[in-house]
């Protein structure tokens, strides 16, 4: 069920079927995971339909599934999760599992689809991320939706074998509504 809708991609409600789909294998994908928090240990479908369970009616995170318009094909996640009521604050995360549509602009189109709700209909603040620093591809999203670096954690995150900075990225509402005023 579409829930947010733009002119090549769809959010809706990421689902128990999508761990029938290719879900389970983007999350074992070293690739796919080299600057998130997947990939460490291997996940088993059980496991990832366990988040699924988890993440379904959250009034804490909102987890969405990027899917094509065109072949309704699933080709990545994207939340606002950590959802802060009282400060009107959330985390913004995405993976983009299937890499054929890696740098195409799909990502950016469901990242404005998902902070536009989560600012006019969420009624959030602020919205903010973090990355880490050899991860270009995500500091171009952040700066894409107007997010600015607001600071960087020093060696914060073990990857590779090795420590990264993590920067931190974040944008209020008004800095995105004046890029994006219809959303």
């Amino acid at each position: 069920m579409v829930f947010l809708q733009g002119e090549r991609v769809y959010l809706r409600a990421l689902a128990p079927e999508d761990v029938e789909g290719n879900y389970p294998q983007w999350l074992n994908d070293q690739e796919v995971c080299r600057f998130n928090s997947h990939g460490r240990w291997p996940l088993s479908k059980k496991e990832a339909l366990a988040y699924v369970d988890s993440v379904t009616g959250s009034r804490s995170s909102l987890v969405m599934a990027v899917v094509l318009r065109e072949g309704d094909v699933h080709i990545g996640n994207m939340s606002l999760q950590s959802i802060n009521w009282i400060d009107r604050s959330a985390e913004f995360a995405v993976m983009m599992g299937d890499k054929a549509f890696w740098g195409k602009g799909y990502g950016k189109e469901g990242a404005v689809l998902l902070c536009a709700h989560g600012f006019s209909e969420l009624g959030l603040h602020r919205i903010h991320c973090g990355t880490s620093e050899d991860n270009l591809g995500m500091q171009g999203l952040a700066a894409s939706l107007g997010m600015v670096q607001e600071g960087r954690r020093r060696q914060a995150l073990w990857k590779h074998g090795e420590f990264r900075d993590l920067l931190e990225y974040g944008v209020l509402r008004d800095e995105f509504l004046r890029l994006y005023p219809k959303g």
